[in-house]
């Protein structure tokens, strides 16, 4: 009897195996397709919560695969969850596909701007949401060949850039039944590992004064540019005495029309960002006292909207160690001649502290546990807190290029970023198959989802009950 459980067991293993090749083979016949629907977003480049074709183009890709649409979900126009299958486990993947204001970059190895164009997809979302999709419809094709039990789901989760989509959807209990979610980012290299990145609140504040004549009858007048720069200057005064792993931005959006009138309106943009989302709290309260303040000496009155607020990413070692070894087997990026010119040339570009070798796209990154977190944000964190969720980086840029770069704009919209969008696609979907096969290793994952967040934990998103802001790139 034992004997034939074990060849039943080792049976199992080789069928699993031979889907494997089978699965990569199908994403390998249509590279093409998907590397032109990537093109497609490039081209689009619609900022967050207006990626309305965008999005379209997604949705239509995996409702002809046969997935199940829900659009408009979690008051956004924009996100979308399409499913295929049913039952447990549940498996899903987020799709972005927002672009960035203020970097329009043509696919050419030298700083050359699109006229008339406003965005550019400067981190590369056009491939991720690709990517995403066509690991879901990979998985799909998977499920249906196998005669497995199980559910596919992806997430289109707009506005990531500072829009905190995928904050609403989890606060909408979107994600409540799922046992793992499979994310992945465009990068300069290829890595599966168990970092952590910075929690993030923000917020506009808004002063308002008294309108006069600032030469002939100033004595009328409160400045409220003077109550933004009162509490800028508290603020900075406040630098000394926060945690040093605190980091604290603005911009001036608005601070008067000329210099001749005591500005009657003024508004200063701020973010807060620490590895702990319960000091990013505490922080952002004493940054609102700060403009509280300012507003008290100054003689104006102050208001303020919560744009948006992310957790810091909760790492998942369980699963992500399986994506490493996913990713070793499918291997990095390999540039043909034409590709390998572009990149010598916009190598040169890049500052020489950040030159890498460009045989470095083909290499895999070994698997770490990092104990500083990535000096960034991303609404992925409240996702890590609700379900088991995976971290991948895959070389769809240049070796050296910093995310938000013309450079990346350029090497995203070639094949380059193709090249490195499959390798993402690829080791998903490898990933999703060991999911559904491994009930264990997702008890595990979830096990240590509960450790990390420690006993009690009740999710209450940072940015509060406010609706999604619907015009925050107008």
């Amino acid at each position: 009897m034992r004997l034939l459980t074990t060849f039943i067991c080792l049976l199992a293993f080789a069928t699993v195996s031979a889907q494997s090749p089978t699965a990569l083979k199908s994403l390998d016949a249509k590279t093409a397709h998907y590397g032109d629907l990537a093109k497609q977003i490039w081209d689009l480049a619609e900022v967050g919560y207006q990626e309305e074709k965008s999005s379209m183009l997604l949705q239509q890709e995996l409702k002809q695969a046969g997935f199940t649409i829900e659009a408009g979900v979690a008051d956004i126009p924009t996100a979308f969850v399409a499913s295929f299958g049913s039952g447990k486990p549940v498996i899903g993947l987020l799709a972005e596909f927002d672009a960035l204001p203020g970097v329009a970059q043509e696919a050419v190895p030298e700083k050359k701007e699109i006229d008339g164009q406003i965005a550019g997809h400067a981190c590369g979302h056009h491939l991720f949401g690709t990517a995403s999709t066509a690991a879901a419809i990979a998985l799909k094709e998977w499920l249906i060949s196998t005669g497995n039990s199980g559910t596919v789901r992806v997430y289109g989760t707009p506005a990531e850039e500072g829009g905190a989509g995928k904050v609403y959807m989890v606060r909408a209990g979107l994600f409540d039944d799922v046992d793992a979610v499979l994310n992945w980012h465009p990068s300069d290299g290829n890595s599966a590992d168990a970092g952590s990145t910075l929690s993030n609140k923000s917020a506009k504040f808004r002063f308002h004064g008294v309108s006069s004549h600032a030469a002939a009858a100033p004595q009328f007048g409160r400045s409220a540019l003077d109550g933004v720069e009162a509490m800028n200057h508290m603020v900075n005064l406040m630098r000394e005495h926060v945690p040093e792993t605190t980091r604290i931005h603005y911009v001036i959006t608005s601070g008067g029309e000329a210099p001749n009138v005591v500005p009657a309106f003024a508004e200063v943009f701020y973010y807060v960002r620490h590895p702990e989302m319960k000091e990013v709290k505490s922080i952002f309260n004493r940054v609102v006292q700060a403009a509280e303040g300012a507003a008290l000496g100054t003689g104006t009155t102050m208001d303020f909207e919560v744009i948006h607020g992310s957790f810091n990413l909760l790492p998942n070692e369980t699963l992500t160690r399986v994506v490493h070894d996913k990713l070793e087997q499918v291997g990095g990026v390999t540039y043909n001649a034409e590709e390998l010119a572009f990149a010598e040339k916009v190598s040169s570009t890049l500052p020489e502290a950040r030159q890498k070798k460009l045989a470095s796209a083909n290499e895999i990154q070994p698997f770490r546990a990092p104990e500083k977190p990535y000096s960034a944000s991303t609404d992925v964190g409240d996702v890590s807190w609700a379900v088991p969720t995976t971290a991948l980086r895959t070389a769809t840029w240049v070796p050296g290029t910093s995310p938000h770069s013309w450079q990346a704009v350029a090497a995203g919209g070639m094949s380059i970023g193709v090249k490195g969008m499959m390798v993402a696609a690829k080791t998903m979907t490898l990933s999703g198959i060991e999911f559904f096969q491994n009930p264990e290793l997702l008890a595990k994952a979830k096990a240590e989802l509960e450790r990390r967040r420690g006993p009690g934990f009740k999710y209450e998103a940072l940015l509060g009950n406010r609706k999604p802001p619907l015009d925050y790139r107008n």
